[in-house]
């Protein structure tokens, strides 16, 4: 993810976009890893970069922000699937947990966005009071949408003007940049 970040900024004339504007979204697993490149800056930094080449980063809907607390406190159905991902090692977990990444410094503003999933609502939680104590601006969106079904709306309906997560990703952009 860092590297794609870094040819977006080494190609941001030819492409026509302002380098200074940058930001990550992801949904799901994608949130884990916006959230780990925003919480750990040895990420950008393997890619020459810092959390200076990033405007903010918006998490959609993730539950693993805290990797060895979701091991232990969530779904049974998903201990399998969390295991291939971060495997059993607790040194490996933490330092792939954002939430335990986020002690100062972090990506200057965040936007959690969640439905109404306890584990994905528990996880946001805790990561945005990391990230304020590390001292970034974070804000919150929770949207109507429980389980896998609200998770999988989430990530369909937003860009749809019709749907709220789109406003308030629209409005913190806004806010984020100025404009």
């Amino acid at each position: 993810m860092a590297s794609a970040v870094k040819t977006l900024i080494d190609r941001a004339g030819a492409l026509g976009i302002d380098r200074r504007r940058i930001v990550l979204m992801g949904h799901s697993a994608g949130a884990h890893l916006v959230a780990l490149v925003g919480t750990d800056e040895t990420y950008l930094k393997g890619a020459g970069l810092s959390f200076a080449d990033i405007a903010g980063v918006i998490p959609i809907d993730g539950a693993a922000y805290d990797v060895p607390a979701q091991m232990t406190d969530g779904p049974p159905i998903m201990q399998k699937t969390y295991a291939q991902a971060f495997g059993t090692d607790p040194a490996r977990q933490e330092a792939l947990s954002p939430t335990l990444q986020a002690r100062a410094p972090n990506a200057p503003q965040f936007l959690l966005l969640h439905v109404q999933r306890p584990d994905g609502v528990r996880q946001a939680r805790a990561l945005g009071a990391a990230l304020k104590t590390g001292g970034s601006a974070v804000e919150f969106g929770s949207f109507p949408g429980e389980g896998l079904q609200g998770h999988a709306k989430i990530n369909r309906r937003l860009g749809d003007p019709g749907y709220a997560p789109t406003a308030a990703v629209d409005v913190w952009l806004k806010r984020v940049f100025g404009k």
